[in-house]
C-alpha cells in the first residue's frame, strides 16, 4: 500500500465535493508530477473516473435528470473519437515514439482551457435571456452537430483524460434548452459512457495500473463525501478560482511554457 496515494485521492475527492472542479483535472497532472508516465496517468485516470462516475449516474437515473436521447447521440460520436485517439497514440508510440510527449502538450493546453471553460459556464448559467438558435432546435434538427460535438470533444477526453465534465456541460448549456439538474444528470451519464469506453481501450494496451486505482478511491470516496457535505456551510467561489489557477500553471508546466 502506498498511502501517498491514499492521501492523494482524498484531497483531490475532498475538492470535488467541495467545489465541483473535475477530478481528472487535477489528479491526472498530478499522477505525471509524481512520475507515472502520461498515457499511465491518462488510462487510470480513465478508470479510476469510470467507477466514480458510476455511483452519480445511476442516482441521476434514478432521479429522472438524465436526457437519454441527448447522452446517446453525444456517445455516438465521443466513443469512437475517444477510441480513436487512444488507438493512434498506441500506434504512433509503437511505431514512431514520442506519444507520451503528445500526451504531455495535448493535456497542457486542456489544462489551459479547462479554467477559462469553468468562466464561460459561469456565465451561461447566469444567462436568463432568451434562447439562442440552437436551443429553440428540436433534437432531431441538430443530432447530426451534437454527434459531430461529441466526436470532437471525445478525441480530447481519449488523448487526456479530462473534459468528459466541463467540456460537455458547456455544450449542453448552449445547445440545448435544459434544466440545470437536467445538464449535471446528462453529463455525468454520458461521462460514464465515454470514460468508461476510452479506459477499456487503456485496459486493452496495458495504460492503467489497478492497485492504483484502488489506493486512490480509497482516499476520494471519504474525501467527497467530506467536501460536499462541507460545500453547503462555507464559500466555496474563491477556492473556485485559486484551484483554476493551479489547473492553469499545471497546464503551463506541461507544455513548458515556464
Amino acid at each position: 500500500m502506498d498511502f501517498g496515494l491514499t492521501i492523494i485521492g482524498l484531497f483531490v475527492g475532498f475538492l470535488v465535493g467541495l467545489t465541483g472542479v473535475g477530478g481528472a483535472a487535477l489528479l491526472t497532472p498530478i499522477l505525471i508530477f509524481i512520475g507515472f508516465n502520461p498515457s499511465l496517468a491518462v488510462g487510470t485516470d480513465l478508470v479510476y473516473n469510470s467507477i466514480t462516475k458510476l455511483f452519480g449516474a445511476w442516482q441521476h437515473l434514478r432521479q429522472k435528470t438524465v436526457q437519454l436521447k441527448i447522452a446517446l447521440f453525444f456517445a455516438i460520436g465521443s466513443i469512437p473519437g475517444a477510441v480513436l485517439a487512444a488507438v493512434s497514440l498506441h500506434w504512433i508510440d509503437l511505431y514512431f515514439g514520442g506519444a507520451d510527449e503528445i500526451i504531455k502538450k495535448a493535456l497542457g493546453i486542456v489544462l489551459v482551457c479547462i479554467p477559462l471553460v469553468m468562466i464561460v459556464g459561469r456565465f451561461l448559467k447566469k444567462d436568463k435571456g432568451s434562447l439562442n438558435k440552437w436551443q429553440v432546435k428540436d433534437l432531431q434538427d441538430k443530432r447530426f452537430l451534437t454527434i459531430s460535438i461529441g466526436f470532437g470533444l471525445g478525441i480530447i477526453v481519449g488523448l487526456t483524460s479530462i473534459g468528459s465534465g466541463s467540456l460537455f456541460a458547456i455544450a449542453l448549456m448552449y445547445f440545448f434548452h435544459l434544466q440545470g439538474k437536467d445538464v449535471v444528470g446528462t453529463d455525468i451519464f454520458h461521462a460514464l459512457l465515454l470514460v468508461t469506453a476510452a479506459g477499456l481501450v487503456h485496459v486493452q494496451f496495458g495504460n492503467v495500473n489497478f492497485p492504483v486505482v484502488f489506493q486512490l478511491l480509497i482516499g476520494s470516496i471519504p474525501g467527497v463525501l467530506m467536501g460536499s457535505r462541507l460545500s453547503t456551510r462555507i464559500p466555496t467561489f474563491y477556492l473556485r478560482v485559486l484551484i483554476s489557477v493551479l489547473i492553469m500553471l499545471s497546464g503551463i508546466k506541461l507544455i513548458d511554457f515556464i
